[in-house]
């Protein structure tokens, strides 16, 4: 399989291209010779083929484990109780902001989308009324084609040309995130404009897309700026929440901002957090639920308030969510025992139809990692994708012969009476010509009879393969809403047939009944959700009575979906070759063993090292170590030596940009001593050696590591079995895991991609090649 490709990632625009690898080794048991990590390095591909066999190194790891060295001791040991107290507080402080300012972005977001989508929909109606009768629509789909190409082609430049990591909806890269997983630039300010800008033009534009999916990237991003204190893009520092300035408490923080994004797009706080626990965070205590559904409310509430000033109704509290489903009548809404069945039956074609989606969507972006890979491409693709998606709505409108009567209390936006007689409107009309949000209520909520079979099965084909096409363009976009109008625009279908089976027509009379349960199949079956997107559901339609029925459908859309393919969001994980840890290590790799999964020769440091060497450790472009396990002495034969604690590269450049010598602190009596404060202030953007100069004369001091060093990190013994390291590595989100011998003396490191190379394939436990990409 020796493809050239290029590659195109979440941290990139693009790389350099290469050979491929070879084939995935499968591993049976033998024995197998293992290499040093520079001499693997060397005869590593240079590029990624196929990606679902391969595994990058470019992505570096989180330190979410706390360094309890002398320097964190002492501050621990000054601070009081009431110090104490004080920093809870601000945790809850910054909860409150990210829930305020994450719902004022929905609120933004909201407002501008519905402006500039309603002077598109007028402009077009307005147009298709004057020249029906006058002859001349072909003006009109122009008209329509341009100004979706428009928006799009603003919305596709900024994110191809300035910001690629804001694509898609962020739901992948804010999940790798808070699974350790550093995602170059992907929480960063530049990002989350790029990212709001983004997805109002591709929603304006008409795409097959909705705004809720990046609402969740937007929140991460918003809680990872508030809890800093400070703006790295900007250059402003606050001089507040410093001591929040590390990737643990990032991490809680991160956590919380997702789940306020889910709560301001859908109005579920409950929903929000269970999202972000089922969904999001790979690390998770009691304490930070709480904090966690405080953001919820509080961005709830926030997108409320402000929604009622814009609709001129102060105070009323009555715009929950992004998406309002508009309130089921319980008593309309009724199921009987005999419809359970048809429920599951629903859930089963939701998981195939989801399957299938993914499977398309899958072999389209590695299409697009191979041909579509220079942003002047995937802006003509996006501006292309946004023309037909106009041109297949106007088709369809104009084909359909389905005319309903306009009721004086009709909820249409734009009602288009097209060739219907008067006092008629084109029903295919409400589900293309108007925001998906808008459709998806009037599928839910439209008396029966509104539409006929034939409207909902071309809509749900057509519909179908727009939004399989258009996610993974390079635009702001997320899933859910397309995902949910599909499922109740087949869902309804079911309905409307069920009716029309039974003599009576009575027993299945709300066809908006079934499309509630077609959307939570679709939906379910397309991401994989299933207590969090149950408890969405019944948040945003205002019903506990569907709670079950719900239930039910997505357990088994992801019974049978999971059969096929896996969720959307993990095949877009495994097609950047992220070294993403699971929950459980791979069944039957019990076998394996520290000492066979380590790399190995280690690079030591002494606990008084020569500057000299460290700059040159540091400097050497080969290797991008970020952990040295630090010992007694290094000594010059290759015995190993005894472990004494473990530094990082950061701590390293903090200490020579300070130039905190063994040397310099006897002659400078005055200097001052390094407090943590110097690394949270060099947080999160460490300098990069080469920019830090070193003369020839410093070259010759020592460095003494041991008041710096963690004097106490985790080791396991080199026969320990791979699932027992790997527990430990994830439940703890260690960064680096020392490999000792009985002795107690260094003999290999294991690191997130050292575990996540081991996956479980169709023919048993395989191992991934390793790419430098």
């Amino acid at each position: 399989m020796a493809n050239i490709t290029k590659k195109v990632s979440w941290s990139s625009r693009a790389d350099e291209s290469g050979l491929a690898g070879e084939a995935t080794p499968l591993l049976n048991g033998s024995e197998q010779p293992r290499h040093s990590r520079q001499e693997s390095l060397r005869g590593r591909p240079k590029e990624i083929p196929h990606n679902e066999k391969l595994l990058s190194l470019k992505y570096e790891s989180l330190d979410y484990d706390n360094i309890e060295n002398q320097l964190f001791l002492e501050e621990e040991r000054r601070m009081s109780h009431m110090s104490f107290r004080c920093l809870e507080i601000s945790r809850w402080i910054v909860c409150g902001l990210i829930g305020f300012l994450t719902g004022l972005i929905a609120c933004g977001i909201d407002i501008v989308v519905e402006k500039l989508a309603g002077y598109k929909y007028e402009a077009v109606k307005e147009n298709i009324e004057k020249y029906t009768e006058a002859g001349g629509l072909s003006i009109s789909l122009v008209l329509w084609v341009v100004l979706n190409s428009a928006y799009v082609m603003v919305g596709s430049i900024i994110v191809a040309f300035f910001e690629p990591v804001a694509a898609g909806s962020g739901i992948p890269q804010i999940k790798c995130f808070l699974n350790g997983i550093k995602i170059p630039r992907v929480v960063r300010l530049k990002t989350l404009v790029i990212k709001v800008f983004g997805v109002i033009c591709s929603v304006a534009g008409g795409l097959a897309v909705g705004k809720e999916g990046p609402m969740i990237h937007s929140g991460a991003v918003v809680a990872a700026g508030v809890s800093q204190g400070r703006s790295t893009s900007l250059k402003r520092d606050f001089k507040i929440f410093e001591y929040f300035r590390r990737d643990t408490e990032k991490r809680d923080f991160v956590s919380a901002g997702a789940a306020a994004g889910v709560s301001a797009a859908f109005g579920a706080p409950v929903g929000g957090v269970l999202f972000s626990l089922e969904e999001g965070a790979s690390f998770w205590n009691q304490m930070l639920t709480w904090r966690i559904f405080f953001a919820s409310m509080i961005s709830t509430f926030t997108l409320n308030f402000f929604l009622s000033i814009h609709h001129k109704k102060t105070g009323e509290l009555s715009n929950p969510g992004l998406i309002n489903f508009g309130t089921f009548d319980s008593e309309t809404m009724a199921y009987n025992l005999y419809e359970v069945p048809l429920f599951i039956a629903m859930g089963a074609i939701g998981g195939l139809l989801g399957a299938l989606f993914n499977f398309l969507n899958n072999c389209l972006t590695m299409f697009r990692i191979r041909y579509v890979h220079r942003p002047c491409l995937q802006v003509m693709e996006a501006m292309l994708v946004a023309a037909v998606t106009a041109t297949v709505s106007f088709t369809m409108i104009y084909f359909c012969n389905d005319c309903q009567p306009l009721d004086k209390d009709h909820t249409e936006e734009y009602p288009l009476q097209l060739f219907c007689a008067d006092g008629q409107y084109n029903s295919m009309a409400t589900a293309f010509f108007n925001t998906p949000e808008r459709s998806v209520r009037s599928l839910f909520h439209n008396q029966p009879g509104t539409y006929n079979p034939q409207t909902l099965g071309l809509f749900t084909l057509t519909y179908f393969f727009l939004a399989c096409w258009t996610y993974g363009l390079a635009v702001s976009a997320g899933v859910f809403i397309p995902s949910l109008l599909i499922g109740a625009a087949w869902g309804r279908l079911c309905g409307i047939l069920l009716g029309q089976l039974s003599s009576t027509g009575k027993i299945w009379a709300d066809p908006g009944k079934y499309a509630l349960i077609g959307a939570a199949a679709q939906l379910g079956g397309i991401v994989r959700m299933t207590l969090s997107l149950t408890v969405i559901m019944m948040e945003a339609t205002g019903n506990v009575t569907y709670g079950f029925p719900i239930m039910l459908v997505l357990m088994t859309a992801k019974i049978v979906g999971d059969y096929f393919v896996e969720g959307l969001y993990d095949i877009h994980i495994k097609l950047q070759s992220v070294p993403f840890l699971h929950w459980e290590a791979p069944a039957t790799s019990h076998w394996l063993t520290a000492r066979e999964v380590m790399s190995s020769p280690v690079t030591c440091l002494n606990r008084i090292e020569k500057v000299g060497t460290i700059v040159d450790i540091l400097s050497n472009t080969s290797t991008s170590h970020n952990g040295f396990p630090v010992v007694v002495q290094v000594t010059d034969s290759d015995e190993p030596a005894k472990l004494c604690g473990l530094i990082l590269r950061s701590q390293l450049i903090v200490l020579l940009k300070h130039k905190v010598f063994v040397e310099l602190a006897r002659s400078r009596l005055t200097q001052r001593k390094l407090q943590l404060k110097d690394f949270r202030d060099a947080y999160p953007r460490f300098p990069p050696i080469q920019s830090i100069h070193v003369s020839q004369d410093e070259r010759e001091c020592m460095m003494d590591l041991t008041e710096f060093m963690n004097p106490t990190p985790y080791t396991v013994p080199q026969e320990t079995s791979l699932p027992r390291v790997f527990k430990l590595f994830r439940a703890l989100g260690l960064r680096h895991v020392v490999v000792v011998n009985d002795e107690n003396k260094v003999v290999g490191l294991v690191t997130r991609k050292d575990l996540a190379r081991y996956h479980m394939g169709k023919h048993g436990l395989e191992e991934l090649q390793l790419a430098q990409t």
